[in-house]
């Protein structure tokens, strides 16, 4: 496992604005090595993708952000990060539940609940990844949620019992590293297909609204830009959208 493994420098704070703000502001600052580790009991300012925040109760959740160097990704291919990061949360909670799967982009889900999510904040320099943060949280034992939050669950909810956070971590950063070391040996179609058999709501149409209105598709495909392909029941035609241009529809 590398620099991923159990002799990473990993930062434990007690409180923190976020941790992907902690982590980019070290790295801007000092360049740590690999497999950096940023843990947080309570984040003041947690964030989700475009803007959206994150909330959880102070000790009782995972939240943390690792920093890697995937120099040999480029730009344009970077949601292979988000792929592996994925696969990895889903990987590493497969040991405690059934029906985890992945919600594109890269939240993850256990039935129609959200148990985890994660922000991944790149850096680029030319046309490759000079560094990637990535950011994560994973309800553990959280057992009430404020109203406002849609259809959070916890580990705990879901298995009736109290969750070992530590031992949590440890486990995804064994899958992640399995699956960083397969990036890194140019094993990316294994990660791509893997990716698409583990996705939320595939091999079947479903309801999607964008801004045209609601509409059933399947999904076709995700691109390795991280667009999200359609295929639509009516038209039989393929459309593609970015992040947050398409929801699913309960």
């Amino acid at each position: 496992m590398g620099q991923l493994g159990k002799d990473r420098l990993t930062i434990r704070v007690d409180e923190v604005d976020s941790t992907n703000l902690y982590l980019k502001r070290l790295a801007r600052k000092e360049h740590p090595e690999e497999g950096t580790l940023v843990i947080a009991e309570y984040q003041t300012a947690g964030r989700g993708q475009t803007g959206t925040s994150w909330f959880s109760a102070k000790g009782e959740n995972l939240m943390f952000s690792l920093l890697i160097y995937p120099k040999e990704v480029e730009a344009v291919k970077q949601f292979i990060i988000s792929r592996i990061a994925s696969l990895a949360v889903k990987n590493t909670l497969d040991q405690f539940t059934d029906d985890i799967r992945i919600k594109w982009p890269n939240d993850i889900y256990w039935k129609d609940k959200k148990i985890a999510g994660m922000l991944i904040e790149n850096d680029i320099q030319g046309k490759h990844i000079e560094n990637s943060v990535i950011g994560i949280g994973i309800n553990i034992n959280q057992q009430s949620f404020p109203p406002e939050l849609p259809n959070p669950v916890s580990l705990r909810q879901i298995t009736g019992s109290v969750q070992d956070r530590d031992y949590i971590l440890e486990a995804f950063m064994r899958e992640f590293s399995l699956l960083y070391r397969d990036l890194q040996q140019g094993e990316n179609g294994v990660i791509e297909d893997e990716y698409m058999l583990d996705l939320y709501r595939v091999n079947d149409y479903y309801w999607f609204e964008d801004e045209q209105g609601k509409f059933q598709a399947m999904i076709e495909d995700v691109m390795p830009s991280g667009h999200l392909l359609l295929r639509t029941l009516d038209g039989d035609d393929v459309r593609k959208y970015a992040f947050k241009e398409v929801s699913f529809v309960d």
